[in-house]
C-alpha cells in the first residue's frame, strides 16, 4: 500500500495519551461529583473515542475493554448505576489497565497478552446490579452504547431529532446566501448535501472527514453542519451535511458519496438562487442575499436558527496546534545558536569600524534574539503536563497510608522547555511522596494539634526573572532538625563535635545526601534512602538548583529553580589565569573590586563580612587548578564575583573581567561528561571554547 503505518501508530500513542490524561482528571471530579453530568459526558465521550481509535488500529484488547466500560457510563448517564465511590475504583482499574496497554505498544509495538479480565468481570458485575429506568429495558450489555449529541446540549431522542432538523435545514447567513447568488452567476450549481451514516460507524468525525474530502474534490464546501468543530468532537448523532458549490450534477455526488464505506444515505437539494427581499437594501446583485430563511429549503424555527449564530460566535476559542518532532526544533535550535556565534563574531571584527556596520550589526542582534526567543516559545509546554497525573497519584498513596490530602495546585499554565518537562516529573513526583510520608502528620495527630484532618500540599508554578521556580509546600510537622541531627550522629554521617557546630541549613543540606533517611521503619514510599538525593541530582543536572525552609509544627516547603532554557544564555566572562570562563548571569547577585583589608580569615577560610553579611571567598584559579600563563600580566585578585546559590552566596576570586554576552552552551560529549565544576563550553567570536562554570558544585 506504501503507507507508513507508524505515522499512524505515533498519532495513535499522542492522542491516547491526552485522552488518558483528560480520563484521569474526569473520573477524580466525578468522584467528588457524582452528578456533574458534563464531566460524565467527557468520560463518556473519552472511552467511545478510545474504543474507536484502537479498534481501528487493531488494538482489539483496548477496544473490547472501552466497549464494557462505555456499556457501564452508558447506565449511568440513563440512570441505572449510581456513581459511587466503588464505580469511580473499577473505572480508576480501568484507566490503569488501557495506560498499562498503551504502554505496551509505546515499548514493543503490541498490547501484550494481558486481558485484565478481572477489570471486565468487575464491569459485568456492576451493569448486572443496574435497574431499568423510565420504562427502558435493562441488560444492554451488547449495545455498541453509540453516543448522541450528548456534547451539544444534553441527551434523549428528542436532541437527536433537533439536530436532525439542523442538519436538514440549511440555515444560511446573508453573506453566504451572497456566495450562493455568486456562484449562479458564475454558472454553477449549489447543491446541500445530507449524509447518514450507519448505525455500526465507530469513527465518525474520521468517516465525515473522509466524506468532505470526496465532496471537495470536485467542488468548494461553504458551510458544513453542524460546524466543522463539532463534527470533529463527534457532536452529531449519524447525520451530517455539507453546502457545496461546484460545476458537477446530482448524480456525481450521489455515486461519489455513496459508494464511501459506512454511509448509508445520501440526500441532495439544489439550493437555488434568492433575491433578496424587495424592501431590503442591497438588491440582488449577490451582495445582499437573502436572510436566515433557506434557499429552496424548508427554514427551521427562529431559535434554531440563534443556535446556530451562537456556536458561529464561538469559533475563536478553537486553537489550532501541530505537532512537531522535538528532533526538528532541536535542528532549528542549533542553527539559532549558530548564528548567534557568527554575530558574536562580527562584534569581535574591528577593522570596518563604520556607522553602517554598526547599524547593520545592531540589527542582526536583534533579528537573532527576536528568533531564539520565536524558536524557544515553540518549545515552551505548560508545566500543567507534569502536573495533571499528580491528582490521581496523590489519592492513591494517600489511600495506602490512610492520611487525608488535598493538593492544591496552582500556576499550571507556566511554560518550560520541553526538555526540562520531560525529566522534572520524577523528582516531583518524589517530593510530593515525601510531603505525605514524612510531612503530614496521621490524621489523630493532626487533630491533637488543632490542625484541619485534611492535610494540604500546595504545588505552585511560577516564573521568577529568567527561572521558573517551582514550591512544594505542606502544612504538616516540619523538619525537626533535632531528629535529623542525632541519625547523623548515629549514623555516623557527621562526628558528635562537628555537628555541635553546624547550623540548620546544614543539617538540612544533610538530607540531600545518599542513603541518608530519617524514616524510622521502611513503608512502600520512603524509608529505603532514596528521594531526596535523587531530586538534588536530577534538578541539578537541569541546572537548576532546591532550597528548603521549614518551620516545626508549621510545615516545609521544597522551593526548586530550573532555568527557562538549557540552550542559550547571557553569561559574564572573566579571566581566571591566562583562560576565560564564563558565569551565568541568573546565578550574579553583585560584582566588587577586592581590596586586600576586605579579606578576613575565618576557621582557616577566606571570607569577606558585607552588611554583616558573611561571604565565603572561592579563589577560582585554586580551585580550578589554573596554570599560571606566561604572557598574562593582568591584575590579581581583582574583583570578587558574588554568586547566589539558593539562599546562600559566595564570592569567586577572578582576576579580571571580560564582560557579559550571549553564549550558546554546548555540552563537553560523553568522554568528558561528569567533569567537576564545568557544566559546558561556548564559542567565543574568535573561535576559542571558553568553559562555563557549574556554580551549583563549586562551593
Amino acid at each position: 500500500m506504501g503507507m507508513d503505518f507508524s505515522e499512524y501508530v505515533d498519532l495513535f500513542i499522542d492522542e491516547s495519551k491526552e485522552h488518558l490524561q483528560i480520563l484521569s482528571q474526569s473520573l477524580l471530579d466525578l468522584e467528588k461529583n457524582p452528578n456533574n453530568v458534563p464531566v460524565l459526558n467527557e468520560v463518556f465521550r473519552i472511552a467511545h473515542t478510545v474504543k474507536g481509535t484502537a479498534g481501528t488500529m487493531g488494538y482489539l484488547k483496548m477496544s473490547r475493554l472501552t466497549h464494557v466500560m462505555e456499556n457501564v457510563l452508558h447506565a449511568v448517564r440513563n440512570n441505572e448505576l449510581r456513581i459511587e465511590s466503588g464505580i469511580v475504583d473499577i473505572l480508576f482499574k480501568c484507566l490503569d489497565a488501557l495506560e498499562n496497554y498503551l504502554n505496551n505498544i509505546i515499548s514493543g509495538g503490541n498490547e501484550g497478552d494481558n486481558e485484565y479480565q478481572e477489570v471486565r468481570d468487575a464491569l459485568d458485575d456492576l451493569l448486572k446490579e443496574k435497574k431499568p429506568a423510565d420504562g427502558q429495558p435493562g441488560g444492554r450489555e451488547g449495545d455498541e452504547a453509540a453516543p448522541g449529541p450528548t456534547e451539544c446540549a444534553g441527551n434523549g431522542e428528542a436532541m437527536d431529532d433537533a439536530w436532525d432538523d439542523k442538519v436538514r435545514n440549511a440555515v444560511l447567513s446573508a453573506e453566504e446566501q451572497g456566495i450562493i447568488n455568486k456562484a449562479y452567476e458564475l454558472h454553477k450549481n449549489v447543491f446541500h448535501v445530507v449524509i447518514r451514516l450507519t448505525a455500526t460507524c465507530v469513527m465518525k468525525s474520521a468517516r465525515a472527514f473522509i466524506v468532505f474530502q470526496a465532496l471537495e474534490q470536485d467542488g468548494e464546501i461553504i458551510k458544513s453542519l453542524p460546524s466543522g468543530e463539532e463534527i470533529e468532537d463527534e457532536g452529531f448523532d449519524r447525520e451530517f451535511a455539507a453546502v457545496v458549490v461546484t460545476s458537477k450534477g446530482v448524480e456525481y455526488f450521489q455515486d461519489e458519496v455513496g459508494s464511501i464505506n459506512e454511509v448509508e444515505n445520501v440526500t441532495i437539494n439544489i439550493l437555488q438562487p434568492k433575491l433578496a427581499d424587495p424592501a431590503a437594501p442591497g438588491g440582488g446583485d449577490g451582495d445582499g442575499g437573502a436572510g436566515a430563511e433557506g434557499a429552496g429549503v424548508a427554514a427551521p424555527p427562529a431559535g434554531q436558527a440563534k443556535d446556530g449564530a451562537g456556536q458561529e460566535g464561538q469559533k475563536p476559542k478553537v486553537s489550532k496546534t501541530v505537532r512537531v518532532d522535538i528532533e526538528r526544533l532541536d535542528i532549528l535550535m542549533n542553527l539559532v545558536s549558530e548564528l548567534i556565534i557568527q554575530k558574536t563574531r562580527l562584534e569581535g571584527i574591528e577593522m570596518n569600524n563604520t556607522t553602517d556596520y554598526h547599524e547593520t550589526l545592531e540589527s542582526l542582534e536583534r533579528i537573532t534574539t527576536d528568533l531564539h526567543d520565536a524558536v524557544m516559545k515553540v518549545r515552551m509546554v505548560p508545566i500543567e503536563n507534569v502536573f495533571n497525573r499528580f491528582p490521581r497519584q496523590i489519592r492513591d498513596i494517600s489511600r495506602d497510608i490512610g492520611k487525608q490530602v488535598e493538593l492544591i495546585m496552582s500556576g499550571e499554565e507556566t511554560e518550560l522547555d520541553r526538555n526540562v518537562i520531560d525529566e522534572i516529573g520524577d523528582p516531583l513526583i518524589h517530593m510530593l511522596r515525601n510531603s505525605i510520608d514524612h510531612g503530614l502528620e496521621p490524621t489523630e495527630r493532626r487533630a491533637e494539634v488543632g490542625k484541619d484532618p485534611v492535610g494540604r500540599i500546595y504545588l505552585r508554578a511560577y516564573q521568577e526573572g529568567n527561572n521558573v521556580v517551582i514550591e512544594v509546600e505542606d502544612d504538616g510537622q516540619g523538619l525537626n532538625i533535632a531528629k535529623i541531627k542525632a541519625k547523623s550522629v548515629e549514623k555516623g554521617v557527621v562526628t558528635s563535635e562537628a555537628a555541635e557546630g553546624m547550623t540548620d541549613r546544614e543539617f538540612i543540606d544533610l538530607l540531600f545526601k545518599p542513603s541518608f533517611s530519617t524514616a524510622d521503619k521502611v513503608t512502600s514510599l520512603s524509608g529505603r534512602g532514596v528521594g531526596l538525593d535523587v531530586v538534588k541530582t536530577k534538578i541539578e543536572g537541569l541546572g537548576g538548583t532546591v532550597e528548603v525552609e521549614t518551620e516545626l509544627g508549621k510545615g516545609s516547603k521544597f522551593i526548586i529553580r530550573l532555568p527557562l532554557t538549557l540552550a542559550i544564555i547571557q553569561a559574564l566572562l572573566v579571566y581566571v589565569g591566562g583562560e576565560k570562563y564564563a558565569i551565568p548571569i541568573s546565578t550574579i547577585s553583585t560584582i566588587t573590586k577586592l581590596m586586600p583589608g576586605d579579606i578576613k580569615l575565618v576557621q582557616n577560610m577566606e571570607v569577606m563580612v558585607q552588611r554583616d553579611v558573611v561571604i565565603p571567598m572561592i579563589r577560582l584559579r585554586g580551585r580550578l587548578d589554573v596554570a599560571e600563563s606566561e604572557g598574562y600580566a593582568g591584575p590579581r585578585d581583582g574583583v570578587l564575583v558574588q554568586v547566589r546559590k539558593s539562599d546562600r552566596v559566595y564570592g569567586y576570586v577572578v582576576d579580571r573581567l571580560i564582560g557579559q554576552q550571549e553564549i550558546v552552551v554546548k555540552p563537553l560529549g560523553k568522554m568528558l561528561s561528569n567533569i567537576r565544576f564545568i557544566a559546558g563550553a561556548t564559542i567565543l567570536g574568535d573561535g576559542n571554547v571558553a568553559l562555563i562554570l557549574d556554580v551549583n558544585s563549586l562551593e
